[in-house]
């Protein structure tokens, strides 16, 4: 009953996405056309339909319905509650699902909320938004069913990925989908914007906050995830490179880079082709994410798909998505001016060297993640990671930092640098301490230049505040300094973690003393223990920092019965200046333990950096959302008296 009510609600969601399309078209393209007035109630019930297939597939995980075979491959009666319902979107068919709900939902706030673009060009947003939903309803429902059912029905399901047991599955994949979907709404509104040649500030108004929201989003996954697999795969680092991994940094990156243009466009009249083309740009790749992810062309812990079939609708739908937006971009964009004017040296310009650089990181990693592809589809293994990734993104990251300190000092339209000359020697000077000092340290190049610039940037962070009364700052202005400052302490925990990391692998016996950095481990004793639908050998092992007082872990060697599947658990010990990490192996035939241990200085900064640019953008978001609510309030009260003064 609960499924065919899921499956029927698509379908109608789907059939709705179609007469929203339909009505769009009609009404851009012919004025005061009698469907205009549809479109938006359109959207808002699709939204809500697509919202009711969902959680109807929630309820179906939550209560281990094993007539529907997604629940019967993914989930299992024994599974804790949690990870039953977490589990919905953790397999390919529901977290498409849980993406194209998000979609129609964001569609249904646009149409309800969005009163500041001309109508035409709304209208237009909203049957570019329709044209990409309709592509995800079809991939649902013709090549990824979620409510597919049993026949037989089995007597257990088969259960979850043991990896994705984890409290992390519950937030981490729902925040990208969010920040690609705030994407696919940035992508409507260029699309739309390029049908009706509107480009302007009012157009970024309205895009700002979809960008800004799917940014932050984006921003949290990313974070959540990197702390996620650094504890959970048991290896000891925090990014891998892995084609997936780039798959949600790319669309950041782009999304970033779309985040500066917009702004510039909606308070500036600059940078209109800029904005355009990153919008498409930044939805572009996140689909090239969701192809890598749900084609069968990877093996990763984080893909989903294994099915060449589904790989290859995304690819169409790819083509037709961006080959369709890039080439309406061709005919239309000899039609949009460039705005206002500015000089090279103003904050117009930095912000368009950072457009460049940000472009040119992408370009780096997108290479690296798609060449080993292309290489292997014509018969040649290659393998692309740290070496090629640090390097080569460190060519453009490096002068993007120093642009990210100096530009938010430069005034608009046009500025000296010998007028801020004076403000950039404290930073300065702490960069060049930060590199003499890591040179007599030992610490390797790139290591080096990120524990120098990362000083730097610290300061030059806020010196933007430099001259003002904090308590008339504007939110906004408080976003930037924040999310700045949390990309200089990301950096440091990142180039600290490279420098510093001390790293052991012993074997050792019940008993025995490890030193790694300035810990001193013991292992007290191993035991066997229960889970829910696992055991495990757990160490019981002592820590002591330099000597003081004992913290106690307990790694684990978890083995799972449905699916069968083994795992390590870490035990982490935190501190202000960083983690001790510890993974247990396996008993070797003399009775020794194998373990490995490290000692990560300052690691922790690299998510606590990560947390703070989201919180920036946050800022941000709300003092945006505040000028735009008091703007209208403002409107709506001279409108008000007007109407008392006309009677």
């Amino acid at each position: 009953m609960i499924a065919n009510l899921g499956l029927a609600a698509l379908w109608f969601a789907a059939a709705l996405a179609l007469l929203q399309l339909l009505a769009g078209a009609m009404s851009v393209r012919t004025a005061g056309h009698p469907l205009q007035g549809i479109v938006r109630p359109v959207a808002v019930i699709q939204g809500a339909l697509v919202t009711l297939s969902f959680l109807a597939l929630v309820w179906l995980f939550c209560v281990t319905d094993l007539s529907v075979a997604l629940v019967a491959k993914n989930s299992h009666s024994a599974k804790p509650w949690l990870y039953k319902f977490a589990g919905t979107w953790g397999n390919h068919e529901g977290s498409m699902l849980l993406w194209v709900m998000v979609m129609g939902l964001a569609g249904a706030f646009l149409a309800l909320l969005e009163r500041r673009l001309p109508e035409r060009t709304m209208l237009a947003t909203l049957f570019a938004q329709a044209f990409v939903s309709l592509g995800f309803y079809a991939f649902l429902l013709f090549a990824s069913n979620p409510f597919a059912r049993n026949n037989p029905v089995p007597e257990e399901g088969l259960g979850l990925n043991p990896l994705l047991q984890d409290p992390g599955l519950a937030f981490h994949p729902p925040t990208l989908y969010f920040g690609y979907v705030g994407l696919s709404i940035a992508f409507s509104f260029a699309v739309g914007a390029l049908l009706t040649r509107e480009v302007g500030p009012t157009f970024a108004k309205a895009m700002r906050p979809w960008v800004l929201g799917a940014w932050i989003f984006l921003t949290i996954g990313i974070t959540a995830g990197s702390y996620w697999a650094y504890y959970e795969l048991g290896w000891g680092g925090w990014w891998f490179w892995d084609p997936v991994e780039n798959a949600s940094l790319m669309p950041w990156l782009a999304a970033t880079a779309l985040l500066h243009s917009v702004s510039v466009l909606a308070s500036r009249n600059a940078l209109r082709t800029w904005t355009i083309m990153l919008g498409v740009v930044a939805f572009s790749m996140s689909m090239v994410g969701t192809f890598l992810v749900r084609s069968g062309i990877l093996t990763s812990v984080h893909a989903f798909a294994v099915d060449p079939t589904r790989g290859a609708f995304i690819l169409a739908l790819l083509a037709i998505y961006i080959g369709g937006a890039l080439n309406l971009f061709a005919l239309r964009a000899s039609t949009i001016s460039e705005g206002e004017q500015f000089k090279v040296t103003s904050r117009e310009g930095a912000l368009v060297m950072n457009n460049v650089l940000l472009s040119a990181t992408l370009g780096v990693i997108l290479i690296g993640t798609l060449y080993p592809l292309l290489a292997e589809s014509l018969g040649a293994k290659v393998s692309v990671g740290p070496p090629y990734f640090n390097p080569m993104s460190a060519v453009f990251i490096i002068p993007m930092l120093v642009v990210m300190a100096i530009g938010p000092l430069l005034r608009w339209r046009q500025d000296s640098f010998a007028r801020i000359g004076k403000m950039l020697l404290l930073p300065l000077g702490l960069t060049l301490a930060g590199a003499a000092i890591a040179i007599g340290a030992g610490v390797k190049i790139l290591p080096l230049l990120g524990l120098a610039l990362g000083l730097g940037l610290l300061v030059a962070s806020v010196l933007p505040l430099r001259g003002r009364k904090l308590r008339t700052v504007k939110l906004p202005l408080w976003g930037m300094v924040i999310a700045h400052l949390g990309v200089a302490v990301a950096l440091l925990g990142m180039a600290a973690e490279s420098a510093f990391t001390k790293e052991r692998l012993v074997a050792v016996r019940i008993g025995d003393k490890v030193d790694v950095g300035p810990w001193t481990v013991q292992l007290e004793h191993v035991s066997p223990v229960a889970g829910p639908n696992w055991t495990a050998i757990e160490a019981n092992m002592f820590a002591s920092y330099q000597g003081g007082k004992p913290r106690e872990l307990h790694p684990q060697a978890r083995a799972f019965w449905s699916p069968a599947q083994e795992t390590n658990e870490s035990a982490l010990v935190t501190r202000w200046n960083g983690q001790l990490y510890a993974v247990l192996g396996e008993e070797s035939e003399d009775g020794r333990w194998q373990l490995r241990l490290w000692w990560k200085p300052f690691v922790t900064l690299i998510w606590y950096g990560g947390l703070m640019i989201a919180l920036g953008g946050l800022l941000a978001l709300l003092g945006r959302v505040a000028s735009d609510i008091r703007r209208i309030v403002a409107k709506d009260k001279i409108a008000y008296r007007r109407m008392r003064q006309g009677r």
